[in-house]
């Protein structure tokens, strides 16, 4: 999988230490992925999640022990991940992401 954008991954984890080797982790398991579906996803990552949000529907990872959010979007045809935003569970949970 070619994932989009890194930058995205190391800003958080500059701004939440806690979380860099996890999200680094995530990183090297995506991008040598062959996901064709969530269900190719959830062989992963078991607790990861389709939330739609309009038309798209995202996939929301669980990072460093359920506090944090990972958000992506993923087009399975082109095999692309388009890394959304990491944020932690309490501001995943106000929903201000699906408006952005």
């Amino acid at each position: 999988m070619h994932v989009i954008t890194l930058k995205t991954l190391k800003n958080a984890a500059n701004v939440h230490g806690s979380i860099a080797a996890q999200l680094d982790v995530w990183y090297r398991i995506a991008k040598s992925a062959k996901w064709r579906s969530i269900e190719d996803v959830r062989a992963a990552y078991p607790n990861a999640d389709g939330v739609p949000v309009g038309s798209k529907v995202y996939t929301v990872f669980n990072i460093h022990g359920n506090s944090f959010r990972l958000i992506v979007g993923i087009n399975y045809e082109s095999a692309t991940i388009f890394v959304k935003r990491v944020l932690t569970h309490a501001e995943y949970n106000k929903g201000d992401w699906k408006k952005k």
